[in-house]
């Protein structure tokens, strides 16, 4: 029953992934006539990593920052803000960008919808078990059982769910940076970009609403202002960590 509520709630996020995401964010095409460089170098990625070219949205956000989303390679998207337009020179703006088809070319969107269903399920077993403790007054067949351990167990399976599906994500960004620069074949233009958009986050933080923190895991950067708790959870690794092993590459 678990499995079945989490797959369902997933799949319809998963198939549906662009159209949500660039709904909250009301994003627009960006027009090739206005920014050919951008549609110039994800063609040429494109065609490198021999995968149908995405479609180039602008989404309106006062920092720079991109993500990648879509159901598969057919369906992808790459979206970006007017800011890391301004921000970025060609080289860094070719490696984030070659990070987000390393998104797609991965089907992270599938793996780590997977990843959700999979924690969601988890989630759900334990939320299941805390209702039948309380209707059953803790009381089972089984008259030797702990109910303080089971107290512990329910509080800590969903933690240990989210920490499965972090460590997903986590992976899957140091997968798509190795990707890119791979591609592209210069590590340091991609190490450089991230540097600048980790300190522009850190400078001017976006504080949202929870619909658009729920995004925060499909940005190359975490946007949004890092909390206590957002620290301890975080769906990106450490920023030092992903600019060293890029540099490492060389």
């Amino acid at each position: 029953m678990a499995l079945l509520i989490s797959a369902v709630m997933n799949f319809g996020s998963y198939w549906f992934s662009d159209k949500i995401v660039l709904a909250i964010y009301r994003a627009q095409p960006l027009p090739k006539d206005s920014h050919p460089e951008v549609h110039e170098i994800v063609h040429r990625l494109a065609e490198k990593m021999d995968i149908p070219e995405p479609k180039i949205y602008l989404v309106n956000l006062p920092v720079p920052n991109a993500f990648a989303t879509g159901r598969n390679k057919k369906h992808a998207v790459v979206a970006v803000t007017p800011a890391i337009l301004q921000l970025l020179n060609s080289r860094e703006l070719e490696g984030v960008l070659a990070h987000e088809l390393g998104h797609i070319e991965n089907r992270d969107i599938l793996i780590s919808s997977i990843a959700a269903t999979l924690a969601g399920a988890i989630s759900y077993l334990a939320q299941f078990a805390y209702y039948a403790m309380i209707f059953t007054g803790g009381r089972g067949d089984d008259r030797r059982g702990n109910p303080f351990g089971a107290i512990v167990l329910i509080i800590l399976t969903p933690i240990i769910a989210t920490l499965l599906h972090l460590a997903v994500s986590r992976s899957r960004e140091y997968l798509a940076d190795e990707t890119g620069a791979k591609t592209v074949g210069d590590p340091e233009g991609l190490a450089s970009a991230l540097e600048k958009l980790h300190q522009s986050s850190l400078h001017r933080p976006l504080i949202g609403a929870p619909k658009y923190e729920a995004t925060a895991h499909l940005f190359i950067v975490n946007p949004f202002k890092p909390s206590m708790l957002v620290k301890m959870f975080s769906t990106h690794p450490p920023m030092e960590e992903r600019v060293k092993r890029l540099r490492n590459m060389k």
